[in-house]
């Protein structure tokens, strides 16, 4: 196998033992038909529900009728072929950070679509900034492994943030139940809510990262300056205080505890990275103890 700057031989080796996991609820079902190497025994009782009119006599189970004189339908967790739709916000301030934000998000696309791709899951990715977007369409097998590293290689940072309209269409593309991941500083003037709402659909499995930079996180700027947002190009003068530092750290920590609190009320996996973690970190500790990853 060629050599990546994306992924390296290592982390691809880990890669390798991994699959991206969904688990939803399903009447009836026996048999989960996600094509995978690693296959289980087939799909996992889950719990029951009353019988409805219409539902298949089969899938009752009459040993609880024979004791409860009551007609109970059996519910199963299925695995089954997973869709993936990856979405990268590659707006101008992704491009910010030492490391960049933008390159962390690259890494991270990559190994979550490997994983996919060698699984032979469906993987679609989305960059978008503003009005502008490209897209790398559904594709599937580890043969497109390079095809897809080669367009998250290209992603640039360039326009403006407008995270609403950006997930309203990735939603509407990718209306296919599955797994929605979005990579993003979040870092919206309109905020995050208007947003993530167009993910909210039933069957999806919605996975949040919030990628900001170590310079971002702890600034230790001082002094007066002229600060220029790096997309729209409107400039403040501001005096960095130690006060005024407090305020943004007050502010940041508001942003990504409301996110946060807003993915986990609402059943959204949510994702808080530096860009200078190790990639390996996400993947291989936080998803697979969150049940991402297995």
């Amino acid at each position: 196998m060629k050599k990546s700057t994306l992924l390296d031989a290592s982390l691809i080796a880990q890669l390798d033992h991994l699959e991206l996991v969904v688990r939803r609820l399903f009447a009836g079902r026996t048999q989960g038909d996600k094509r995978s190497k690693r296959r289980g025994t087939g799909s996992e009782f889950a719990d029951y529900r009353d019988y409805s009119q219409g539902d298949d006599l089969r899938h009752i189970d009459w040993n609880v009728y024979g004791r409860l004189d009551r007609l109970f339908l059996k519910l199963f967790h299925v695995e089954e072929d997973l869709r993936l739709s990856i979405f990268v916000d590659s707006s101008l301030s992704m491009g910010h950070g030492d490391p960049p934000k933008l390159r962390y998000a690259q890494k991270l696309a990559a190994s979550m679509a490997y994983v996919a791709l060698a699984n032979l899951d469906r993987v679609t990715i989305e960059a978008a900034s503003g009005s502008s977007l490209d897209r790398l369409p559904p594709t599937r097998g580890k043969q497109q492994v390079w095809r897809l590293l080669d367009f998250i290689e290209e992603i640039q940072a360039q326009g403006t943030t407008d995270l609403q309209d950006g997930l309203r269409q990735f939603s509407l593309r990718n209306d296919t139940p599955g797994m929605k991941v979005v990579i993003s500083d979040f870092l919206d003037k309109r905020g995050f809510q208007g947003a993530l709402k167009w993910l909210l659909k039933g069957g999806n499995e919605v996975v949040v990262i919030q990628v900001l930079s170590p310079q971002e996180v702890r600034p230790s700027i001082v002094g007066d300056l002229s600060l220029e947002d790096c997309e729209d190009g409107q400039i403040t003068e501001v005096s960095i205080t130690a006060g005024l530092l407090r305020r943004y750290e007050t502010n940041l920590k508001s942003l990504v505890g409301g996110l946060r609190e807003y993915c986990r009320t609402r059943g959204l996996a949510y994702f808080f990275v530096q860009s200078s973690h190790p990639v390996e970190q996400v993947i291989l500790n936080s998803m697979k103890r969150t049940g991402i990853m297995k």
